[in-house]
């Protein structure tokens, strides 16, 4: 099993939902962050004042997928959440020990 986690552009969630259901993809958890890479943050101008934001809101991920679903997975993800410019986020994928599905106690990834 993986688990994958990607970060992207708020507004790319919808179409990277849109595209990992039509993928086959069950579930996610999504957690709004902030967060900064490269770009160091951007510079805004509020009420005539312009300032510098350091961490830019960013959208958090989260995927646990079979081992034979998550290339398909990651590659949703990114053709979905690219924008072509920077800050269009990461993905991260890790190898996932166990999953228990805490309802009926089903384990592994019957519990996916």
């Amino acid at each position: 099993m993986k688990y994958i986690i990607s970060i992207i552009k708020p507004f790319r969630l919808e179409h990277v939902r849109e595209a990992l259901s039509a993928a086959g993809v069950a579930g996610m958890t999504v957690s709004e962050v902030k967060g900064f890479g490269r770009q160091k943050g951007q510079t805004e101008i509020y009420r005539g004042a312009e300032y510098t934001t350091n961490m830019l809101p960013k959208v958090k991920i989260e995927i646990a997928t079979s081992d034979e679903m998550a290339a398909t997975v990651v590659e949703t993800i990114q053709q979905a959440a690219s924008t072509e410019s920077i800050g269009d986020g990461k993905i991260f994928v890790f190898d996932l020990a166990s999953a228990l599905r805490i309802r009926t106690a089903e384990t592994g990834e019957q519990a996916l």
